[in-house]
């Protein structure tokens, strides 16, 4: 019994920890650490790429929210007034060559344009290219534009394409039937007599009888005929343009379009945009009441100097006596028997619609700023005339001219 009692004590004198000595536990903690070192490295590795797809993620979502925003932003501009590209009202002053090259897209013409003060704006001038669908269209070669041009009407003279191929005419506002036939033929090279013997025919283009001729039905603007173009078809196609600008004024009766227009001429002459409207009230208060204190004269030097055939204001007492002159509205009464120029758009629509008003006399009392006063009575109108008696001795000359 006492042997296995002795091998049992050999047995317990070798404890546990002595088949561990030659391998101590911050070994075995080591070598713990060195079986692991390979994953712990694999996951960090995983965790920096996993950053970076986050990272990625992040840049691709807040560039398509970005490309959303212009997006919607784009959509919304035209209702949002606060967005209006800016732009000049045109039709601008003077000229300046522009060479669009081969190939141009619209924005760096839009660039081009700005750098040079023909457009306002690069957006007016994209915005104005796609609302006339001609984003794709721009034709390349040398352009003579103006300066601080609204920019629709430099859209057109770009879509136009070579300018060699088309004749180019600007028509003011307040010329004379005589003035606007001599630029169209210098424009052109048409012969003047072509145009006059059109221009006196006005039946060819469909006018009422009371129209002798074309004065007051060629409308002012910038036009650009192609050179195949006769003159029947320079003048049809203004012809055609004062139409459209009446029927846009609501006037479509031929009689009430000839009145339309010999009032919207004379509006012209005596004011300027600002006070048409003022100008048109006053102009029928005149003329529908006889027994006022104007008795049913327009009394209007334009009218007169217009029948004379002369530019000047400066009338004589004999001149505005003289009923033989049939636009001479010192001496007969209503509207004189046509219109005077061929007016524009603005006048067309305030003689269309007249401010209602009390006003029976106006002049203007600054011929530099066109200030125009109104008055109800003649002692008030007495009043300003003495404000631009003032005003013609403070600046001599100018109210020579």
């Amino acid at each position: 019994m006492e042997e296995p009692a002795a091998a049992w004590e050999d047995e317990r004198d070798q404890p546990f920890y002595e088949e561990h000595q030659e391998q101590p536990f911050y070994e075995e903690h080591l070598e713990y650490e060195d079986h692991h070192e390979p994953s712990r490295r694999s996951s960090r590795v995983s965790k920096r790429v996993r950053k970076r797809r986050r990272t990625v993620v992040f840049f691709l979502i807040l560039v398509m929210f970005a490309a959303v925003v212009f997006f919607v932003v784009q959509s919304i501009k035209p209702m949002l007034g606060g967005f209006t590209a800016a732009d000049y009202p045109g039709p601008g002053t003077g000229s300046v060559q522009v060479m669009v090259p081969a190939g141009s897209s619209a924005r760096s013409v839009a660039t081009l344009l700005t750098a040079k003060d023909v457009v306002a704006s690069e957006q007016a001038f994209v915005d104005a290219l796609a609302a006339a669908d001609g984003t794709g269209s721009l034709q390349p070669g040398a352009f003579e534009l103006r300066l601080q041009m609204k920019a629709a009407d430099a859209v057109t003279v770009l879509l136009a394409g070579d300018p060699s191929k088309v004749h180019y005419a600007a028509v003011s506002q307040n010329l004379r039937l005589g003035e606007t036939l001599a630029l169209l033929a210098k424009s052109t090279g048409i012969p003047i007599t072509e145009f006059e013997s059109l221009a006196n025919n006005p039946a060819e283009f469909g006018l009422p009888a009371q129209a002798k001729n074309l004065e007051g039905y060629l409308a002012p603007g910038e036009y650009r005929f192609p050179v195949e173009l006769d003159a029947k078809g320079i003048l049809a196609q203004m012809v055609a343009a004062t139409q459209k600008n009446l029927v846009a004024a609501g006037v479509s009766e031929p009689a009430q379009q000839y009145r339309i227009l010999t009032i919207a001429s004379i509006i012209e002459f005596e004011g300027n945009e600002a006070n048409y409207a003022e100008i048109s009230g006053a102009i029928e208060n005149r003329i529908n009441n006889p027994n006022g204190e104007t008795h049913g004269f327009l009394q209007s030097d334009a009218t007169v100097v217009y029948g004379l055939g002369i530019k000047s204001y400066n009338l004589t007492q004999a001149q505005k006596d003289d009923k033989s002159n049939l636009y001479n509205t010192y001496a007969n009464p209503g509207l004189p028997v046509g219109p005077i120029g061929s007016p524009g758009a603005k006048a067309i629509v305030a003689a269309a619609h007249p401010q209602a008003n009390p006003y029976y006399f106006w002049v203007t009392v600054n011929l530099k700023t066109g200030e125009t006063l109104f008055a109800t009575t003649f002692a008030e109108h007495q009043a300003n005339v003495a404000k631009y008696v003032a005003w013609c001795t403070a600046n001599a000359g100018e109210c020579d001219k």
